[in-house]
């Protein structure tokens, strides 16, 4: 049976953290005297209240989750965080429809970066931190966050980070596993403050450089501008964030294996190896192109190709050029690159560059299997055999992603959307990218799509969010069997 005291008792923990999150940004509201102190305040008190009502309510739940509670977790709590999140966009009037607000705090816990407004700036500094805040929590995972926390509480958290972590396999550098989410969280919280320091050097005010900061190694790419990066047109400035961006899209335990000098293991890294080299080829490729068909001149069409590059493959969507105006066959090498995304384990969204790795050796081996019939031939990773099973579910994953596209593309287009914004909007939501193409590419706004396509597109940064498995189990009727 599901453990359903002890899951209201997180969500209810975890909506008192979202509050003190309100009780933050609140401060921001204060020290600029605007209007939007009193919309946190509001949410704040809401959020408490339910909060504390659901722990109360759980409070002699037991004090373990079997795997099948960490997938009814996972995916309720990021609702509920979302649904509580919209309030004070919501209660202040920012955004005054539920849809959209709903759309657009989804889209910042998704750490996705898609948006429905059309005047950015408008907004008070307090909204601005909120909207920023949210992708940096839900970048790594509210999730991961928790399991850093709930040993106080008397939970394991093992459960909930088998359901919640990214990629086919999730590496533990530590028998505990509340250590492990520690010490990355604390990785990521020094790779954020790092950049806010360079971003500062580079001329940004430090409300500026906090909120890029948190879109940067949260891979989302909420900006405090409408222009995005493209505002600041600064080099310095474009070539800092693409290089927190590449970072961010890395492996954690990677990047923790980094921070203990075991450099050998960092560096020969298949995944990595696969991260690294397709940045370079798609780069280069796009570079060529940029040069020899617009006035751009050698070292701007590598900027904007190497900016451009990384932000979709590692899912963050900042933009410092409108790439719908490049040569249409670019579309198409960065439509290739969204659905690729960047590595497991990181904040990123898409397939992941291991999925990619592992098809690959898969499709080798067949080919070898048609030579010698009788050979044996293990998929091996870093010099490790990969298991049947592990294999069996990245086929059934990339073939499940890929019907859920083409439905998707189907319902946008029954809709009445065209194909083209159709195809950008959906992989853009279920690879967690932000822009798209056409007219919901990197110069607008989502703000046009009717309702149903916002929901619809909500639902798919959920999915791709937590790598589709977790929330679709919930709509099979043998989960919620005894036994």
């Amino acid at each position: 049976m599901i453990n359903f005291k002890t899951i209201i008792r997180i969500i209810g923990i975890l909506l008192l953290l979202e509050t003190v999150m309100f009780l933050c940004c609140s401060g921001v509201s204060y020290y600029y005297g605007e209007g939007d102190l009193a919309a946190f305040w509001k949410a704040g008190a809401i959020t408490a209240g339910a909060g504390l009502l659901l722990a109360a309510l759980g409070r002699e739940g037991e004090h373990q989750l079997t795997r099948r509670d960490g997938y009814v977790l996972v995916s309720f709590a990021w609702v509920a965080f979302s649904l509580f999140g919209m309030l004070p966009f919501y209660i202040g009037g920012y955004i005054p429809d539920i849809t959209n607000a709903f759309f657009e705090t989804m889209s910042g816990f998704s750490s996705t970066g898609a948006t429905i407004l059309d005047d950015i700036e408008s907004l008070p500094h307090g909204i601005l931190f909120w909207r920023s805040m949210t992708q940096w929590i839900g970048g790594l995972g509210i999730i991961m966050f928790t399991i850093a926390v709930l040993p106080i509480f008397g939970v394991s958290g093992l459960q909930v980070f088998a359901a919640e972590a990214s990629g086919p396999t999730h590496d533990k550098v530590h028998p505990r596993i509340g250590i492990t989410a520690k010490w990355i969280w604390s990785i990521y919280a020094g790779i954020t403050g790092i950049l806010v320091a360079l971003l500062m050097l580079g001329g940004m005010n430090w409300f500026d450089s906090i909120c890029h900061a948190f879109a940067t190694t949260g891979t989302g790419g909420f900006s405090t501008k409408q222009a995005s990066v493209a505002y600041y047109n600064s080099p310095y400035i474009e070539y800092v964030i693409s290089t927190f961006m590449f970072v961010s899209g890395i492996n954690f335990t990677l990047l923790l294996l980094f921070v203990n000098r075991k450099f050998k293991k960092f560096i020969g890294n298949a995944e990595l190896k696969w991260y690294f080299w397709s940045v370079v080829s798609f780069t280069a490729v796009i570079a060529v192109v940029l040069y020899y068909t617009s006035p751009m001149g050698v070292e701007e069409s590598f900027r904007k190709s190497l900016f451009q590059v990384i932000s979709l493959q590692t899912s963050t969507g900042f933009a410092t050029d409108d790439y719908m105006t490049w040569p249409p066959v670019l579309w198409g090498l960065l439509t290739i690159i969204m659905v690729m995304g960047a590595c497991a384990g990181s904040t990123t969204g898409g397939l992941k560059c291991i999925r990619m790795v592992i098809l690959s050796k898969v499709s080798r081996n067949e080919f070898k299997h048609i030579i010698h019939p009788n050979a044996v031939l293990p998929v091996r990773i870093n010099k490790q055999v990969i298991p049947p099973s592990i294999v069996s579910t990245v086929l059934a994953f990339c073939f499940l992603y890929l019907i859920i596209i083409i439905i998707s593309v189907l319902l946008m287009m029954a809709m009445g959307i065209g194909a083209e914004e159709a195809v950008g909007c959906v992989i853009s939501s279920i690879g967690n990218m932000g822009p798209g193409l056409g007219e919901c590419g990197p110069a607008y706004s989502w703000n046009a799509l009717p309702d149903i396509a916002k929901w619809l597109l909500a639902f798919l940064m959920l999915l791709g969010r937590l790598e589709l498995f977790t929330v679709l189990l919930l709509f099979t009727p043998a989960f919620w069997k005894r036994n």
